[in-house]
């Protein structure tokens, strides 16, 4: 049983950036496949990114890409998604998720191919 804990999230004015980290406990994280989605009020859980088990790819939703970058440090036990540029759309809960998976060829992006998630941390960017 893995357990995901998300902090970072806030307050941020329009064009700011802000760093998400998401630590995970009681699994090897280095076999997990890990990505991070997000929820507007009102609206569906959307894919952001993800990134394979050793950090050797990554993907990204069209809405984010060039603007959001996930990483990860194994040693750690952590996944980060670095968030520049920062627009009101953006505002949201934040939610890692984990899938165990250890391979470089498919990079999961939908919710049911997760099988842990933590419990969301909210970023506000005003504008």
């Amino acid at each position: 049983q893995v357990q995901l804990v998300e902090s970072g999230g806030g307050v941020v004015q329009a064009g700011g950036s802000l760093r998400l980290s998401c630590a995970a406990s009681g699994g090897t994280f280095s076999s997990y496949a890990m990505a991070w989605f997000r929820q507007a009020p009102g609206k569906e859980r959307e894919f952001a990114a993800a990134i394979t088990f050793s950090g050797g790819s990554s993907k990204y939703a069209d809405s984010v890409e060039g603007r959001f970058t996930i990483s990860r440090d194994n040693a750690k036990n952590t996944v980060y998604l670095q968030m520049n540029s920062l627009k009101p759309e953006d505002t949201a809960v934040y939610y890692c998720a984990a899938d165990y998976r250890r391979t470089e060829y498919y990079i999961p992006i939908h919710r049911n191919e997760y099988d842990y998630w933590g419990q969301g941390t909210q970023v506000t960017v005003s504008s």
